[in-house]
């Protein structure tokens, strides 16, 4: 018998009834969490966005929406790699001018599959901004994207998006 760290291997019982008995936790847990994110003020909603359906939270009285905007940017380039200099400019002379409300950077090892089949791996730096979602933030990223593929060399540079709740 195979322990684990919850012990529920060594419950009575075929692992059949053993979902069987969780179900009704299952549920209970569900229905808390819904009761406990509908009390504290919090909803969600399904807005027609000109990109798309998005879901929209509503973050209550003492916080404000706005968006989490991940980038990871390679360090590699066919000549070489980005130098930590050459990142210290571009965050300084195009990130901090665009969004002077502040940023998070970090440095990460990415890896991805190349179209021949390889695994590759490479440096890279990951910027994180949250920003109103508006047109001219958006615009922004866009151009913040280009001149770093364009002054580095990149073919691309990865963006992600998720709608958060800030309290100041």
């Amino acid at each position: 018998m195979t322990t684990c760290a919850t012990g529920i291997d060594s419950w009575p019982g075929s692992v059949e009834a053993r979902r069987t008995r969780l179900r009704p936790l299952a549920a209970l847990a569900g229905t808390v969490l819904f009761v406990a994110g509908v009390g504290s003020g919090a909803t969600l909603s399904t807005r027609l966005d000109p990109h798309g359906p998005a879901v929209v939270s509503d973050c209550g009285p003492s916080s404000a929406p706005r968006v989490r905007t991940t980038l990871y940017f390679g360090l590699q380039r066919p000549n070489g790699g980005v130098t930590e200099l050459e990142w210290q400019l571009f965050l300084r002379e195009q990130v901090t001018r665009q969004f002077p409300a502040g940023l998070t950077a970090w440095e990460a090892e990415g890896q991805w599959q190349a179209p021949d089949g390889t695994i590759d791996r490479e440096r890279s730096k990951v910027l994180l901004l949250v920003h109103p979602d508006t047109a001219a933030a958006r615009l922004a990223v866009q151009s913040l994207i280009e001149a770093y593929r364009q002054g580095f060399d990149q073919q691309s540079v990865l963006w992600e998006s998720s709608r958060v709740c800030v309290t100041s």
